[in-house]
C-alpha cells in the first residue's frame, strides 16, 4: 500500500532531468517513416543506425515504455525530457478549443456588437483567413516534430536562438498575465448573483484548484479540460439554438423578430467619427478585437510533447478540425448576438459603460431580459464561471510548459526543467502560478488599476506570437527543401507554401500596429495608451537584442537546421504504442453496451482515441 509520505514525495519532489553526452551518431540518424498509409496500417521503417546517445527504458516494464520514455534531444541542449505522453485524441481535440473560448465569446463580444452586427460578423470572418494560414503553417511543423514547446523551440532550430529566447518569454508572459485576469473574471461573474462575501474566498479556491490540477499527471489536466470544454461547447451551441427558437417566435412574447435589428437600426454603425471615416474606424476596431480574440494553433501545439501518437494520428486530426470548429463557434456567436440585440440598445450600452458583472453584460442575457425569460440567465452565468475557470487552467498549463521548454534549451534557468515523478515540470508550474497572486490586487481599487495596466500591456503579444510562428515556418520550409525532405510524406502538409505563411505573417504583423492606431489620430495622443498598445513590441526587441549580444548566435542556414533531434523518441513511441494496441485488442474483454455507445458518441464528436 502506498504511503501518504511517498505520494507527497512523488508529487512535490523535483527530479533533475538526465543528461547525455553528445554523440556524432545522432547526426547520422536517418529519418524513418512513421506515418499512417492509405490503408490505415501503421508503417515503420527502422533507422539504419542506432543513435547511442539516446537513453532508453531500462526498467524492463513494458507499460512504462509507453508512458514515461519521452526523451528528446535538443540541438541546443543535452537534457532529456521527462514529461509523459498521456493525452489522447479526445483530450487534444478539446484542449485546443478550451484554451480559446473564454468569456470573450459570450460577454466581451458586446464591444464589437456596438459597432454594428454586420461589421462584427465581417470582421471576425475576415480574421479567420489569417488564422487559417497560421494554423496550417504551425500544424505542418508541429506534426513533423511534436516536441515540448514546439513552435517556440523550432524558432531556435530553424531561425535563430535569439528569436527562440524572445518568442518563448513573450509567450510565457502572455499566458502568465492572463491567469490572474481569468481568476478575477470568475469572481466578477459570481457577482451577478451576489457580492456580499470576501473575494479572497473565490480567489484562493481557484488558485488552489489550478495548483492541484497542474501538479498531478497531465492526464488529469486533459480530463479536466475535456469536460470543461464540453460544457463551453454546449453553452455556445445551446445559445445558437436559443437564438433560432426565439427569433422565429418561440419566446414568452411570441414575437417572431427575425432579423429585425439588421433593418432597424441597421447592420452598420459608426465609431469615433461620423460618415465614411466613422464606418471605417468601426470596421478596424472590430477587426482588431477579432485579432486578439481568436487563437487556437498555439494552445494545441503546446500539448505536442505530452500527446499519444502525435505524428501519425492525434495532432494531424486535431489541427484539421480545430479551425473549422472555432470558426463555426465564433462566427455563429457573432451572427446570434447581432440577431438578438440591436447595436444601439440602451441596456447594451449601459452594460458596457457600467461594466456590469458576469452575464449582465452578455448580449444573450440582455435579450433574455427583454423577452422576460427568467431562468436561462442564471444558467448562462453558471456556464461563464466554467468558461473563465477553464481558460485560466489552460493558461497555467501553457505557461508552465513554455518555461519548461525554454529550460530544456538553456534559455531559462536549468532548475525549471525539473519534473516530479508524474512528469510534471513542478517548479515551472509554481513560478507560473505565482502570477495568480496578482489577482489579489483586485482587493484594492487602486491596486486593481495595476492589474488592468498589465493586461493592456500584453495585447500585442498574441500577434507577435503569431508572427513568430509564420516566420519560423518560412525558414522551416526552406530547410526542408534544402535538405531534400519530401513534404508529401508529412502527416500534415499545408497548402500553397510558403505563400500561406507569408500572408499570415503580413496579416499578424500589420495588426500589431493597427491595434493602437487611435493614439496617432489628431488630438488623441496619449503616452499611457501608446505604451499599452506597443510596449510589448519594445520589450520583445530588447529581449532579442539582449540574447544576441550575450550569446552572439548566428542565423541558421537552411542546410544546417536540425530537423532530426527528437524524432527517434517520437517514432519509437509510436511504433511501440501501436504494438501495445494490437496486444491489448487480443487480451481485452469485449466492451459493454454502455462503453460501445460512449465510444460511438466520442467517435462522432472528436474521433476515436
Amino acid at each position: 500500500m502506498v504511503s501518504f509520505t511517498s505520494v507527497l514525495k512523488d508529487t512535490f519532489l523535483p527530479i533533475a532531468p538526465p543528461k547525455v553526452k553528445p554523440s556524432d551518431q545522432e547526426q547520422n540518424y536517418e529519418l524513418s517513416s512513421v506515418f499512417v498509409n492509405k490503408n490505415d496500417q501503421f508503417d515503420y521503417v527502422k533507422p539504419i543506425d542506432n543513435p547511442g546517445a539516446v537513453i532508453g527504458n531500462t526498467s524492463g516494464q513494458k507499460e512504462e515504455l509507453f508512458h514515461t520514455d519521452n526523451y528528446s534531444l535538443s540541438d541546443a541542449s543535452t537534457l532529456v525530457t521527462q514529461t509523459q505522453r498521456r493525452l489522447k485524441n479526445r483530450h487534444v481535440q478539446l484542449i485546443g478549443i478550451s484554451g480559446v473560448i473564454g468569456t470573450a465569446l459570450f460577454v466581451s463580444i458586446s464591444n464589437g456588437l456596438v459597432k454594428g452586427p454586420a461589421f462584427l460578423l465581417i470582421g471576425f470572418a475576415l480574421w479567420c483567413i489569417p488564422i487559417l494560414c497560421i494554423t496550417v503553417s504551425t500544424a505542418e511543423m508541429v506534426c513533423y516534430l511534436p516536441i515540448n514547446s514546439p513552435f517556440v523551440r523550432l524558432a531556435g532550430r530553424c531561425c535563430d536562438d535569439a528569436l527562440e529566447f524572445m518568442a518563448g518569454w513573450n509567450f510565457w508572459f502572455l499566458e502568465c498575465v492572463q491567469i490572474p485576469f481569468e481568476i478575477v473574471s470568475v469572481n466578477t461573474v459570481i457577482h451577478y448573483w451576489r457580492d456580499d462575501y470576501s473575494p479572497v474566498i473565490t480567489l484562493v479556491i481557484q488558485v488552489a484548484l489550478y495548483f492541484i490540477i497542474s501538479i498531478v499527471t497531465v492526464k488529469v489536466y486533459g480530463e479536466t479540460e475535456f469536460w470543461l470544454a464540453i460544457g463551453k461547447i454546449i453553452l455556445a451551441v445551446g445559445l445558437m439554438f436559443f437564438t433560432f427558437i426565439t427569433m422565429v417566435g418561440g419566446n414568452p412574447k411570441h414575437d417572431a423578430f427575425g432579423f429585425r435589428h439588421w433593418r432597424d437600426p441597421g447592420p452598420f454603425n459608426t465609431y469615433l467619427s461620423t460618415g465614411s471615416l466613422g464606418y471605417f474606424q468601426a470596421f478596424v476596431a472590430v477587426l482588431s478585437q477579432a485579432s486578439f480574440t481568436i487563437a487556437g494553433p498555439d494552445y494545441l501545439s503546446m500539448v505536442a510533447g505530452e500527446t499519444v501518437l502525435p505524428r501519425s494520428s492525434t495532432l494531424p486530426r486535431a489541427f484539421k478540425q480545430i479551425f473549422y470548429r472555432l470558426t463555426f463557434l465564433f462566427l455563429g456567436g457573432c451572427l446570434c448576438v447581432g440577431i438578438l440585440v440591436a447595436y444601439d440598445d440602451p441596456d447594451l450600452t449601459a452594460a458596457i459603460n457600467n461594466s456590469r458583472p458576469g452575464a449582465g453584460s452578455s448580449p444573450y442575457v440582455i435579450a433574455m431580459d427583454h423577452l422576460h425569460i427568467k431562468v436561462l440567465p442564471h444558467i448562462v452565468n453558471g456556464a461563464l464561471v466554467v468558461a473563465a475557470f477553464s481558460a485560466g487552467n489552460a493558461y497555467t498549463y501553457c505557461s508552465s510548459r513554455t518555461l519548461y521548454g525554454l529550460a530544456l534549451d538553456g534559455k531559462a534557468p536549468f532548475i525549471f526543467a525539473y519534473c516530479n515523478k508524474a512528469g510534471v515540470p513542478i517548479l515551472a508550474v509554481l513560478v507560473s502560478l505565482v502570477w495568480s497572486l496578482l489577482s489579489f490586487l483586485q482587493l484594492n481599487n487602486n491596486s486593481a488599476v495595476v492589474l488592468n495596466w498589465i493586461i493592456n500591456m500584453i495585447t500585442a503579444s498574441q500577434l507577435i506570437n503569431f508572427s513568430v510562428m509564420c516566420l519560423t515556418f518560412i525558414f522551416f520550409h526552406k530547410a526542408v527543401k534544402a535538405q531534400g525532405l519530401d513534404r508529401d510524406s508529412f502527416t500534415f502538409k499545408s497548402w500553397f507554401q510558403p505563400y500561406t505563411a507569408i500572408f499570415g505573417l503580413i496579416s499578424a504583423f500589420t495588426m500589431i500596429w493597427v491595434g493602437g492606431y487611435k493614439v496617432f489620430l489628431k488630438g488623441n495622443w496619449n503616452v499611457e495608451q501608446f505604451l499599452f498598445s506597443y510596449i510589448a513590441v519594445f520589450i520583445d526587441i530588447a529581449l532579442y537584442i539582449f540574447w544576441k549580444i550575450l550569446k552572439r548566435p548566428a542565423w541558421k542556414k537552411p542546410e544546417e537546421v536540425d530537423l532530426v533531434s527528437g524524432l527517434k523518441e517520437i517514432e519509437d513511441h509510436e511504433r511501440d504504442y501501436y504494438q501495445m494496441l494490437e496486444e491489448t485488442k487480443k487480451t481485452s474483454p469485449e466492451k459493454t453496451k454502455v462503453q460501445k455507445v460512449w465510444s460511438s458518441v466520442l467517435g462522432v464528436l472528436v474521433g476515436k482515441d
